[in-house]
């Protein structure tokens, strides 16, 4: 799909990848759709004053997109003053890091899971519900769910200080959805799933959780990883790029960036000379 003029719905853009992949969507000449939320009032103000320079080229609005009424009023806006959309970048969670806010029991932390659940899964699945058919009237079109290795790995190894049960609940059925969504979208629509690792303010540096640890905990991380290191925005930005722009026949699949961590919990022995080498 050729960006230039798309309409892209870009959820998360008041900071870290979903501001990255909305600037690298607006340099390739999209018109973008970026709803905000009361949580990060100054980043979304400074999201506001970033993408002014679009002008008429850009919708920002605030949305709760846990809430099917805002979200249907959310779409119904992108119909009214563009007439289509045709790229979804579903990044939309909130993570339960344990190092952060220790067991579900604790009574200051009774609303994390609920938190966890209705944001990472929920209203992913609002977004799509209210928004698919208008990318289907739109002609091409390509959904890109963003998830998180905690759908696998879960509260297990080292990543078990930065991921809760419920974020990795969560992020399991995202790759549920990422498969029923591409069967509903086609063939006009594609539906894949990026799914990541570690990464600087996803689960990595600049986040609450990764500045906790102590540095053995970190280093476990990084040990676990097999490139040895966490990744960097500008590499997500361009698997983004790849499944917008060039992967035409590819949906219901799930990419995995995660710099090798779910493979790192195993590593390959030496070749043993064998008992009967010669037989």
């Amino acid at each position: 799909m050729e960006i230039k003029d798309k309409i892209a719905l870009v959820l998360g853009a008041s900071k870290g990848i979903g501001r990255s992949i909305a600037r690298a969507l607006a340099d390739s000449g999209a018109k973008l759709v970026l709803p905000y939320h009361y949580d990060w009032p100054e980043e979304s103000e400074d999201m506001q004053k970033e993408f002014a320079w679009l002008e008429k080229n850009h919708i920002t609005m605030k949305a709760d997109l846990r809430d099917a009424d805002q979200v249907q009023s959310l779409i119904a806006q992108v119909q009214e003053k563009f007439g289509a959309l045709h790229i979804l970048i579903n990044n939309i969670e909130r993570g339960g890091m344990p190092v952060v806010h220790g067991s579900y029991d604790l009574e200051s932390n009774r609303e994390q899971w609920d938190l966890e659940m209705n944001t990472t899964l929920k209203a992913k699945w609002l977004v799509v519900h209210h928004a698919l058919q208008l990318m289907k009237n739109s002609g091409e079109g390509v959904i890109l769910n963003l998830s998180s290795i905690a759908g696998i790995v879960g509260r297990a190894g080292p990543a078990g200080l930065i991921f809760n049960d419920g974020y990795g609940a969560a992020n399991r059925g995202v790759s549920s959805f990422t498969e029923t969504w591409a069967r509903e979208g086609a063939p006009g629509v594609r539906v894949n799933e990026l799914m990541l690792g570690f990464f600087a303010t996803r689960h990595g540096e600049g986040t609450r959780g990764w500045e906790l640890l102590k540095e053995s905990e970190k280093q476990a991380i990084i040990e676990h990883t097999l490139l040895q290191r966490t990744g960097n925005l500008d590499e997500i930005v361009k698997a983004v790029l790849f499944l917008i722009k060039d992967a035409p026949f590819m949906t219901g699949t799930l990419l995995r960036l995660d710099g090798g961590y779910v493979l790192g919990g195993e590593r390959v022995p030496a070749m043993p000379a064998g008992v009967f080498p010669d037989s």
